[in-house]
């Protein structure tokens, strides 16, 4: 190891607080990890373990040979290259040298594989490649454009882990790799998602920057338009959203399989997809319908629950069979057998795509380490622009080198040719001369180096031709050297040999874009529901079902011992159940998934997922467009659409904002279908309640007994939830009993003496009788109880 530790763990001194020396010790350990282990680097797009590896195995002769480089060299074990990283560069465990050599060798984890491997390096169903001992491993062709000017001057080295030996800061990359491979990882506080590209619209990239560092950004999206994954696959997502999370450096990009229908006898017909999105295997896709088909049960369950079953008949109704045909000459062939020849063939894609990997979303993140060695998460341009900042950089330093070399060639060379022209009187000095190398400076004004070429020289060289190929040698290299001058010397000239070499390169190993980029809307579930009326029915302790019709007596609904009715709602097979956490989190489930009959029916427990210590305290069921008064018994509260309540999770969404201590009120009914917000209304700001006010006044009532009455239109609409505005004040100590839109009247319910329930009905008169402006105390309302709910009656 080195001299120098990478973390000092000596005993902090007395003035300096242990707090203070965690911190510390702990951000370089971050940096550590982020530098040198898991993000890649901008210039080459190389983490440091791939550097490591792509380096050493240079070292040993593993790269391409021969007359214009293009013989291959014989392929060793893999065991053999690791050993070579580990102890020469990478002192960590073999497993973390072999993964990054395995990773590096398979053509559907890269776009464009650096390592050309031989025997089992895995597949893409995940299954592992073999022991280092049996697979062996190469440089692939495409290395050269990140090694070919290692030993040109082009970029920095450094000592190794136990200095015995020097490794590149970076490699001199003709083309940047952080796009063209992309890469994943994960540091401390950070992460990278960088996806791959094709080289072409790269090249053109780089090219067009080169020209007019200026471009905008339409004509760079135009050369760039998105990312090209090694599997292929089809980008839906917009261009707009491309541009937005190449724009920023973050984002999410919606990719689905692509496939194609083969036509059978007798009408019959099959799907067969052979392309993938970006992690997805067809092993896997297989084990998500099989989990979709014949379904597990539920820790703690002891049947099915609904939406398994609903999930399964869905499937069951339009897929017959599915078998993996994958092989040597289809790396991709998963065919999909439909119920029956009468099955749309759109409807059996749109079930796959909804329900599997088929159709999934691939995260964008540009994260990397910059020129200045600061992990920053960056813009597709930035990117560009910093890696045509290095190339520019390392060749000016690879014509530095090169000129140097020239230089003193020609200096050798005008040495000899002086010479030659002198050659009789040099041997002569040579032969008498007690120190011939003095004797030929002082004599001929060479300089040492001149002088000790020439003592070296061996006599063969001393012939006539030898003097026509220095003349030749010599001019040669004096047009290189006005060549690399001007390199040197005139930025334009840089630009256009730097534009020259990247074209060539993209003319050698480009290829056709794999990825279709073709905007697409987003596979949605198509639950074909009845629309007809019906009655859900609540109990009191959440036992929830719904039964066919309007207009039942709840009379005549029976419950379980000890349990009573919440309340109906009449509405439809298509609207929704919501479900009101103690906790203001809003739970929704389908009316079309709620058990039926005349029984008890469900609990609601098993159809959402609450979290540990809350509880469903209330309950509405009507159509998305329902707008409802939300309060909390803080005495706060606000106007919200069902519709901006609704989420695809168990575990609800998070909707009302309640302070310590405050639970949820009964929602009101505000009414039932609501018009759009205006234009001008902005999304996540409170915006008035608009439409059609069913109800035109809110009532609030407080624990304590007091009543306020105020118009409507004094509340505000908040399609993202929040905490509201105040309703009543409160006294202290006291707290709203309930809140409820209304009209013409309100039924208050509590508890008297003796724990008695007790209830009373307001009307138009004794709540007009209450009207103030909201936010205030209002009046005593006399009921000879105490309050805990308000219920909207007309």
């Amino acid at each position: 190891m080195s001299d120098q530790p990478v973390f000092d763990f000596e005993v902090p001194e007395a003035d300096d607080s242990l707090a203070s020396y965690a911190q510390r010790a702990y951000l370089e350990y971050a940096l550590s990890v982020v530098k040198g282990r898991a993000l890649p680097d901008v210039a080459d797009g190389q983490k440091p373990v791939q550097r490591r590896i792509l380096y050493a195995m240079e070292r040993m002769g593993l790269g391409y040979g021969g007359a214009g480089g293009n013989v291959p060299a014989r392929p060793v074990k893999s065991a053999r290259v690791v050993g070579d990283v580990l102890g020469r560069f990478h002192p960590h465990g073999d497993s973390a040298a072999y993964d990054a050599l395995v990773r590096m060798a398979q053509d559907f984890s890269q776009r464009y594989p650096l390592i050309d491997g031989q025997g089992n390096f895995g597949s893409r169903d995940g299954d592992g490649a073999a022991a280092m001992r049996y697979t062996e491993a190469r440089l692939a062709k495409i290395t050269r454009l990140l090694l070919s000017e290692i030993d040109q001057g082009t970029v920095d080295f450094v000592p190794n882990y136990d200095g015995s030996t020097e490794e590149p800061r970076q490699l001199p990359a003709r083309l940047p790799f952080a796009l063209l491979n992309g890469a994943s990882g994960i540091a401390v506080g950070l992460a990278t998602e960088i996806p791959s590209h094709n080289l072409r619209e790269v090249a053109d990239a780089c090219v067009a920057l080169v020209k007019n560092p200026r471009l905008d950004d339409d004509a760079l999206f135009a050369l760039l338009p998105g990312p090209d994954y090694p599997g292929g696959g089809q980008i839906i997502s917009s261009e707009a959203d491309i541009r937005a999370a190449y724009e920023s450096g973050r984002g999410s990009l919606k990719v689905r399989a692509r496939w194609q229908i083969e036509d059978l006898a007798r009408g019959q017909w099959q799907m067969v997809v052979t392309e993938l999105p970006p992690g997805t295997s067809t092993q896997k896709v297989l084990e998500e319908i099989e989990e979709l088909t014949n379904p597990k049960l539920k820790s703690g369950k002891k049947a099915l629950t609904q939406e398994q079953n609903q999930l399964k008949s869905t499937i069951l109704a339009v897929l017959d069979g599915v078998r993996d045909e994958s092989s040597k000459d289809a790396p991709v062939r998963l065919v999909f057998e439909p119920k029956s020849r009468t099955i749309g063939q759109d409807e059996l894609a749109n079930t796959l795509l909804v329900h599997t990997s088929l159709e999934t979303s691939s995260p964008i993140n540009l994260t990397g380490i910059g020129l200045d060695g600061r992990p920053v998460q960056k813009s597709l341009r930035q990117m560009l622009t910093e890696w045509v900042a290095f190339r520019q950089q390392t060749i000016t330093r690879r014509s530095e080198h090169r000129l140097a070399k020239v230089l003193e060639r020609i200096h050798i060379l005008e040495g000899r040719q002086l010479v030659l022209l002198n050659i009789d009187e040099v041997i002569a000095l040579i032969r008498t001369a007690d120190e011939p190398k003095a004797a030929l400076v002082a004599r001929f004004h060479l300089t040492e180096r001149q002088a000790d070429d020439i003592l070296d020289i061996r006599l063969r060289q001393l012939a006539r031709l030898e003097a026509i190929r220095i003349e030749q040698e010599l001019a040669e290299l004096r047009k290189e050297q006005g060549q690399l001058e001007d390199v040197l010397a005139i930025p334009a000239t840089l630009r256009r040999l730097m534009v020259k070499e990247i074209e060539a390169d993209a003319g050698e190993f480009a290829d056709a874009r794999r990825t279709l980029i073709q905007a697409e809307k987003k596979a949605v579930a198509e639950v074909r529901v009845v629309d007809e009326p019906v009655t859900v029915v609540v109990s009191e302790k959440g036992w929830v079902r719904a039964r066919q019709g309007h207009g039942h007596d709840a009379a005549g609904f029976a419950f379980k011992a000890g349990d009573a009715l919440y309340g109906t709602f009449e509405c439809r097979t298509v609207d929704h159940l919501l479900a009101f956490g103690s906790n203001g989190r809003v739970y929704s489930v389908a009316v079309a998934l709620l058990p039926g009959g005349r029984g008890d029916g469900q609990p609601i427990t098993t159809l959402i997922e609450l979290e540990a210590g809350t509880e469903a305290l209330h309950y509405f069921a009507g159509p998305a467009q329902a707008l409802l008064l939300l309060s909390g018994t803080g005495g706060y509260g606000f106007v919200a659409r069902a519709a901006d309540m609704l989420s695809r999770q168990r575990a609800g969404k998070a909707f009302v904002t309640l302070g310590e201590g405050e639970r949820i009120c009964r929602p009101s009914l505000v009414l039932l279908g609501a018009e759009p917000k205006t234009p001008a209304a902005q999304e996540g700001q409170a915006q008035p309640a608009i439409g059609t006010i069913a109800a035109s006044h809110v009532v609030c009532v407080s624990t304590g007994g007091r009543i306020l009455s105020f118009a409507m239109d004094e509340l505000r609409q908040m399609d993202k939830g929040g905490r509201g505005l105040m309703l009543m004040a409160l006294e202290t100590g006291d707290s709203l009993a309930g809140a409820a839109a209304y009209l013409r009247s309100v039924r208050i319910a509590g508890v008297g003496r003796g724990g008695k329930a007790r209830e009373e009905q307001l009307e138009i008169r004794s709540l007009n009788n209450a009207l103030a402006a909201r936010a205030r105390k209002g009046k005593a309302g006399n009921f000879g109880f105490k309050p805990h709910d308000v219920v909207r009656v007309v």
